[in-house]
């Protein structure tokens, strides 16, 4: 079916698109992201490599789609979460649980995130330095941290710097749990709850 006249894809596209992305996220978390081919991804799909190359210009676009689908429901998972909150101390709360709690749900989304951004198996070297910053990670965090201060819940600190320390916290126990999933990710949760409190709450002097 050709796209609109206006350029924009027909629905029976844009579910043909939706497809490969899936297709592509099942590859990449299964196969890794030297394995996942355009054949590779149009055989999953029951489809000729043509026809990937139709709605996706190359394998560098498709994965590019399917990190970016990844990364929005992601940050939609989270973002809901902190929404909810009652107040800027529990929003704060409520992103260090959803930012945990979705990677323990989504253990195939994360795989196509380390595949896509980290160069070595060790899981510890960026391809691109700040890739780990896609999303506005750190900024959203700490105008959160910074909110918080403002309403005078949370202690005087630099924003950025704790926004960091707590991204990396939460990193770090993710690619822990990866390599061993016997590691108890529910209790890692709670010391990292208790983590973060003890680092930005305001101390009676």
């Amino acid at each position: 079916m050709a796209p609109r006249a206006d350029g924009t894809p027909t629905f029976t596209e844009q579910a043909r698109r939706r497809q490969l992305v899936d297709c592509t996220i099942d590859l990449i978390s299964t196969r890794g992201y030297p394995a996942t081919s355009l054949a590779a991804i149009a055989e999953r799909a029951g489809i000729s490599k043509a026809a990937v190359l139709y709605h996706f210009s190359s394998k560098d676009n498709l994965t590019r789609a399917a990190l970016e689908h990844v990364l929005a429901e992601f940050t939609a998972y989270v973002r809901e979460r902190v929404d909810r909150a009652a107040g800027p101390r529990a929003a704060v709360v409520a992103y260090v649980r959803a930012m945990i709690g979705y990677q323990q749900a989504n253990r195939r989304h994360v795989r196509v995130i380390t595949e896509m951004l980290l160069d070595d198996a060790g899981g510890t070297k960026l391809k691109t330095p700040g890739q780990h910053d896609t999303g506005n990670r750190w900024q959203e965090l700490a105008a959160l941290l910074s909110a918080g201060q403002q309403a005078g819940e949370l202690r005087e600190f630099d924003a950025r710097t704790v926004a960091l320390a707590i991204g990396g916290a939460i990193d770090g126990v993710v690619s822990h749990w990866l390599a061993h999933p016997e590691y108890d990710l529910d209790a890692a949760a709670d010391e990292l709850e208790t983590f973060t409190l003890d680092a930005i709450t305001r101390r009676a002097r």
